[in-house]
């Protein structure tokens, strides 16, 4: 099923590799297609245009554009993480290579960014006690990657 709207993501001259890596990295993923510039530029004939990608069912498309643009903080994508397991694996890999940012974010090798974030998270900050909610946002700043125990202890403290 194709998305109405695609996050279509500007390389320059590492679509394929980022797409390679990406369907690696996340489960029920797959390569989709690539595309390779012919006679008419402006890459060279058989370079890789455009790669386009599935991650655990979300269509993505990679592009080779050039130097022009940089990835910014101000665009992420946000990973609903089940377990701290999935933390823990989500993070090593999209992070290394890359730059480990506070509070579950983390920039990869690519320049995208990314925030890994447990679903307790939420739960937790949405506790009706506002108090133990600001002890976990707290512990929650000063925290990289976030970890699920140390959330809950915060939660817990008095």
């Amino acid at each position: 099923m194709k998305n109405k709207i695609t996050p279509f993501l500007w390389f320059d001259g590492r679509a394929e590799e980022a797409m390679l890596f990406y369907t690696s990295v996340f489960r029920n993923s797959k390569p989709v297609a690539v595309s390779r510039y012919g006679d008419g530029g402006p890459g060279p004939k058989g370079s890789v245009m455009s790669a386009t990608f599935e991650l655990d069912g979300v269509e993505f498309i990679a592009l080779n554009g050039g130097p022009q643009f940089q990835f910014s903080p101000a665009i992420s994508f946000f990973v609903d993480c089940t377990t701290q397991q999935e933390v823990d694996e989500l993070w090593d890999k999209l992070s290394a290579g890359g730059e480990p940012g506070r509070c579950g974010w983390l920039k990869d090798k690519f320049g995208v960014s990314w925030q890994i974030v447990p679903k307790a998270l939420g739960e937790l900050l949405g506790d009706p006690d506002r108090r133990k909610a600001a002890r976990v946002m707290q512990a929650m700043m000063r925290m990289d990657k976030l970890d699920v125990a140390g959330l809950e202890r915060a939660c817990k403290e008095e």
